[in-house]
């Protein structure tokens, strides 16, 4: 004992750390040799499964995929559905509630309304008529008048038919590229995907 406790002192300070002993070794069979601990447990036996039951926990599964391939065939053909479209169940809960009864129209105001609905329509035919004959008068005159000045001046003619651009100024200035935005926190890439999943 006394001689391991002189020769770890007499170690160097840098190899007498926690691993110190595992550093003593030489080559001859006077001075003892260490080796590490190895900390490990022998191999578990496997166990023998029957193979009758191996072939029924396989057609078990079989069975589950077989049952997922049908409900997802029976599905196929049904669209997803789209929320915006579908009707709240509170309105459909209080339908009857709602439901108006009684209402009964009689055949007098029936007749009233369908005259009516075809006095707007040759009322609205008239209007459109009356606009469409207000539109040949004007292009009638316009053209008449440019063939007059064509016929007094050829120069005053071609004036007459340039595009006035003083009528509608259009000045556009702008950057031709978006220009950047100071303290935009630019993303990483990742996102959450919430939409919901269906089968």
């Amino acid at each position: 004992m006394f001689y391991i406790g002189s020769l770890i002192r007499s170690l160097p300070l840098s190899s007498a750390g926690p691993f110190a002993l595992r550093s003593i070794h030489t080559g001859s069979g006077n001075y003892f040799h260490y080796t590490p601990v190895l900390c490990a447990e022998p191999l578990k036996k496997k166990k023998k499964i029957d193979p009758q039951v191996l072939k029924q926990r396989e057609e078990r599964k079989k069975k589950r995929l077989e049952k997922q391939i049908r409900r997802l065939e029976k599905n196929a053909r049904q669209l997803k559905p789209v929320e915006d479209l579908d009707i709240p169940i509170e309105l459909i809960d209080e339908r009857e509630q709602r439901k108006r009864t009684g209402i009964r129209v009689t055949p007098e105001v029936l007749e009233s309304r369908v005259l009516l609905e075809k006095q707007w329509a040759k009322h609205k035919r008239l209007e459109k008529l009356a606009d469409y004959q207000l539109i040949d008068k004007v292009l009638a005159a316009q053209t008449k008048a440019l063939n007059e000045l064509r016929f007094e001046s050829e120069e005053l003619y071609q004036k007459a038919i340039e595009p006035d651009m003083g009528i509608v100024p259009l000045k556009v200035e702008g950057p031709v590229a978006t220009p950047p935005i100071d303290g935009y926190d630019m993303p990483d890439g990742e996102y959450i995907d919430v939409s919901k999943k269906w089968e």
